[in-house]
């Protein structure tokens, strides 16, 4: 378990003020200059030697991300943006960051802008987050009023504007070229790759795309040092992580802790256990609504990283842990989120936007018992024509869902149908 004196983010449940000054206090802003003129390769260096994944569910490796942007420009700006349209069902770390601790994010949108020789910075905010985007303004404020950042940021020398953009609460915009489409002015609608944004982004000029988290924790790791940041985890899943607990337990909560830390130990003792016990846990969804579904004996010894719960046909996403206790209808709450996905998409791509309309009706209608076995097969056959078919990764996040459902909750469903036709007959 995590000791308090290694936690990045020390303001979480908002004990203290979020203002500059207590920031300071906290450590942030501590010798800024001399992170800016560690130069962009040092940096970059550094953020790959410590293992840090992005943050926002694909879990790619952040400093080889940042060093895909181009050395040598034209002169022209260059964007970094950042993606705080946290729209996914059980996740809520990244406005816990900006509400309460919202300086690690401005400073952490300079230092990363530094290592990819960032002009300006946009950070993308979903439409929502009313007090989270009132506390971020005030941040990016007090920053600018205190030279810390714009021109001639705390004194390097180095210029950086950083803005403040307020989406219209759509859960696609969450994808980073449907967002950058979205900050244009444009439709939220996802662009075909490549070009890839680090070419080809932001009004057609170099961009990068982070997450919340994973921007805000990088001025900490350059400042405490690489090697400390990778002594968390294992190999491939180094750092600490923002974890959401919500669901059947005792008390959600969010918190931070070390990656790899086993998935019971985390609910027992961040959330004070599954609402009746251990024991009457059904399943949970380890990584926000769009990973699969695992049961209680996977949940027992499985450990909570990218690689441990890919091996289990999971996903650590996100990290919004949603638990469901055995009062759950497992299918009603997978059709529920069906219904979500079929109400988000795009439309862009024919199988998600027909697709997830299919998944969506046909689950409902097989969770009531209305329908045959082979239908099963059908179902799954649906989710596989959509997965991997699509633009963007709305289609898989609609899938997988449903595959999770079927892959360990399968002689649920055919109880029902089995119920349904007795009753059929008998009648």
């Amino acid at each position: 378990m995590l000791q308090d004196k290694d936690r990045i983010f020390t303001n979480l449940y908002g004990d203290q003020s979020p203002s500059l000054d207590a920031a300071k206090a906290r450590g942030d802003w501590d010798g800024t200059k001399a992170l800016i003129e560690m130069g962009r390769e040092k940096i970059v260096d550094e953020i790959k030697a410590s293992g840090l994944r992005g943050r926002g569910g694909a879990g790619f490796p952040t400093g080889l991300k940042w060093s895909f942007m181009p050395k040598e420009t034209d002169g022209g700006p260059i964007y970094l943006v950042v993606n705080a349209d946290e729209s996914e069902p059980g996740t809520c770390k990244d406005r816990e960051i900006m509400r309460r601790d919202p300086h690690k994010l401005v400073e952490g949108c300079l230092i990363a802008g530094v290592g990819m020789g960032c002009t300006a910075g946009y950070i993308y905010i979903r439409g929502e987050f009313v007090r989270e985007a009132e506390a971020l303004q005030r941040a990016i404020d007090e920053a600018y009023e205190a030279g810390l950042i714009g021109k001639n940021a705390c004194g390097s020398g180095y210029d950086y504007e950083l803005y403040l953009h307020r989406g219209a609460g759509a859960y696609i915009c969450g994808e980073e070229t449907a967002l950058l489409e979205s900050l244009e002015g444009k439709k939220g609608q996802p662009r075909m790759k490549p070009p890839f944004p680090a070419a080809v982004g932001l009004y057609g000029r170099p961009t990068t795309v982070n997450n919340v988290e994973t921007i805000a924790v990088t001025p900490t790791i350059l400042r405490r040092g690489a090697s400390w940041f990778a002594g968390f985890g294992r190999p491939k899943n180094e750092g600490t992580k923002v974890y959401c607990i919500s669901g059947h337990v005792n008390q959600p909560c969010v918190v931070e802790d070390a990656m790899g830390i086993p998935l019971k130990e985390l609910i027992e003792k961040h959330a004070g256990g599954v609402r009746g016990g251990w024991d009457n846990l059904l399943g949970i969804i380890p990584g926000g609504s769009s990973v699969p579904v695992i049961p209680k004996d996977i949940c027992d010894d499985v450990l909570m990283d990218f690689d441990a719960l890919r091996e289990v046909q999971s996903g650590l996403g996100t990290a919004g842990v949603i638990v469901m206790d055995k009062s759950t209808d497992i299918v009603k709450a997978i059709a529920r989120l069906s219904k979500f996905y079929m109400h988000e998409s795009c439309g862009q791509c024919t199988p998600c936007r027909e697709g997830t309309g299919w998944l969506y009706r046909m689950l409902t209608r097989l969770g009531e018992g209305k329908g045959e076995l082979r239908e099963l097969d059908l179902l799954q056959e649906v989710t596989k024509e959509i997965e991997g078919h699509t633009i963007c990764a709305l289609g898989d996040a609609a899938a997988w869902p449903v595959q999770g459902l079927l892959r360990h909750f399968r002689p649920e469903l055919e109880r029902r149908l089995e119920e349904f036709q007795k009753s059929e007959r008998a009648a």
